[in-house]
């Protein structure tokens, strides 16, 4: 027998000692053995050497080893068979690198639900499920775990933070999170709030006189930015005070997200990502970053009980006090998922408001009312009473949501599978419940899903074009902020840190798009990278009589 059979003997046998099913393994074996006979055949009548001949046989293992999984992914014996879909990600998971790569994967998987239906195929073992059962049944508490999207995303050479955690020690840290982020230490946090609010409106004064013209998104980053300094680090990283980011820290963060959001349909490829010096250089310096500011913050000491006073257990309530390594890299995510989050999430509020003159002058007449000219408006005792806001902050995150798809969760191999809103997952199968695709379902939010219409969130207040306030809403499938154990444990801080700094700007300052604005094309600029990237809101701003 020649090199060529041999080499697909050995594929043939390799496949049945460890398939990822018999019938598959059966399906390879018989493609190798189909095409190593026609590959001897054809070396028969050939005078090629021997070394030509293994370097076919070689490529004929490869052309078989291809097209074995191939005609298994797409055939009826495959376990998600049933599943509808598009035939190219059934084949490959580089359709969904292709997805991230370009941050289209919220509106392609919006577009598929809109095609296929809730249950789409959009891997070779991976589904989306947009549907509100499904919410509960994959990230309930007795939902799915986190799998291999998420340790694709943590950084080898660094501890694991909350994100990536599951079970027994998710539940411990996050414990230590829970009490941090408490509604009494909420409280203790709006003075921090409100200083790094007085630096904003100093920022965008300065910025609006040279031209009253302001990439608004920009500002809001920069004081989210600082502001999750002050909570996780004690201190800010003087970005409004520079009036810029003179270290590159969203350089880096953008580009950390978009190789992270590829690699973690690959996890294979992590190393070979790693080797990219550019971005080598970038996960060095946030390493160091995140080292750096700790050290600083254990020397200078608690001058408030902050997230890092919580984290580490300063007041020594665990029986064990956390790692270092542990909390330094807790502290890194707090700046990187509250920072980016929230600036996305009031970017996109502006974005809405200012869109409807009719929203934007009934949201200043609630501010106005509540926060007269001369008043404290980052007094959040009062914001209970901003009612209007509070529908607008909600159909803000309806339709933009933070985390746009989320991360898949993961079907254990070991098992017989699961139920997953009336229908039967086989095991080893990534499960996306994504918010974007499930907030524009019309079973769920209607009429015009699509529409930014506040009004659906208040109760028995009906629209013009629906007299009779026919609004469906349905709140188990509204998940801006994850659902479960896993969930956004920053909400409450999120929806407070959003409603001072927007009552702030309207009792302030008069907003407007800029002449020259695309205003129609904005969303469009919006990338999901599992957090968003976003294209400048350039507003004009200028300050309101006796405002300042």
């Amino acid at each position: 027998m020649d090199g060529c059979l041999i080499v697909q003997f050995a594929h043939s046998m390799i496949a049945l000692v460890h398939p990822s099913s018999v019938k598959q393994a059966i399906l390879s074996s018989i493609t190798s053995f189909i095409l190593a006979l026609i590959s001897t055949q054809y070396s028969a009548l050939t005078t090629v050497g021997n070394a030509q001949d293994i370097v076919l046989a070689f490529g004929i293992h490869l052309i078989s080893l291809f097209c074995s999984v191939f005609i298994y992914r797409i055939s009826p014996f495959h376990p998600l068979s049933s599943f509808p879909g598009p035939i190219l990600p059934k084949i490959t998971k580089f359709w969904g690198v292709s997805q991230s790569w370009t941050g289209r994967q919220h509106r392609t998987f919006l577009h598929l639900h809109e095609i296929y239906g809730p249950f789409v195929r959009t891997g070779p073992n991976e589904l989306s499920i947009a549907h509100a059962q499904a919410v509960n049944d994959v990230l309930g508490a007795g939902g799915l775990d986190k799998g291999e999207w998420y340790s694709a995303r943590q950084d080898p050479n660094a501890p694991k933070n909350l994100i990536v955690l599951t079970g027994e020690a998710h539940a411990n840290r996050r414990r230590l999170w829970n009490r941090a982020l408490s509604n009494e230490n909420l409280t203790a946090y709006q003075p921090v709030i409100a200083n790094r609010i007085d630096e904003l409106v100093r920022h965008l004064v300065q910025v609006a006189a040279q031209s009253e013209i302001v990439d608004i998104g920009q500002s809001i980053a920069y004081f989210t930015f600082d502001f999750m300094g002050d909570m996780a680090f004690g201190g800010p990283f003087h970005m409004l005070s520079d009036g810029g980011d003179k270290n590159d820290f969203w350089g880096m963060l953008n580009r950390f997200a978009i190789s992270a959001s590829v690699v973690s349909h690959i996890p294979w490829a992590f190393p070979l990502v790693q080797a990219i010096p550019s971005l080598s250089k970038d996960l060095r310096r946030l390493r160091r970053f995140g080292v750096e500011s700790a050290t600083g913050r254990l020397q200078e000491g608690s001058k408030t009980k902050d997230l890092w006073y919580h984290l580490s257990d300063e007041a020594e309530l665990e029986k064990m006090r956390p790692l270092p390594p542990n909390v330094v890299a807790d502290g890194a995510l707090a700046v990187i998922a509250g920072a980016d989050t929230t600036a996305g999430a009031l970017t996109a509020l502006i974005y809405f408001v200012l869109s409807d003159a009719t929203t934007y002058h009934k949201l200043r007449n609630e501010v106005d009312t509540v926060y007269p000219a001369g008043s404290d408006a980052t007094d959040a005792t009062l914001h209970d009473r901003l009612v209007w806001m509070d529908a607008c902050i909600n159909e803000t995150l309806r339709l933009q949501p933070p985390v746009p798809t989320n991360g898949p969760r993961q079907v254990s191999y070991d098992g017989h599978g699961v139920i997953i809103a009336g229908r039967y997952v086989p095991p080893g199968t990534q499960v996306y419940v994504p918010p974007y695709a499930i907030h524009r379902d019309a079973r769920y939010f209607s009429p015009s899903p699509e529409c930014f219409l506040p009004s659906r969130w208040l109760p028995h207040t009906p629209e013009p074009e629906h007299p009779d306030g026919g609004f469906v809403l349905d709140r188990s499938a509204f998940i801006p902020f994850s659902y479960g154990p896993a969930n956004c444990v920053g909400r409450h801080l999120a929806r407070m840190e959003m409603k001072m700094v927007l009552s702030v700007l309207v009792q302030k300052f008069n907003l407007q798009f800029a002449e020259d604005f695309d205003s129609k094309g904005w969303c469009d600029t919006i990338k999901d990278y599992l957090v968003t990237s976003r294209g400048p809101l350039v507003v004009k701003l200028t300050p309101r009589d006796g405002s300042l």
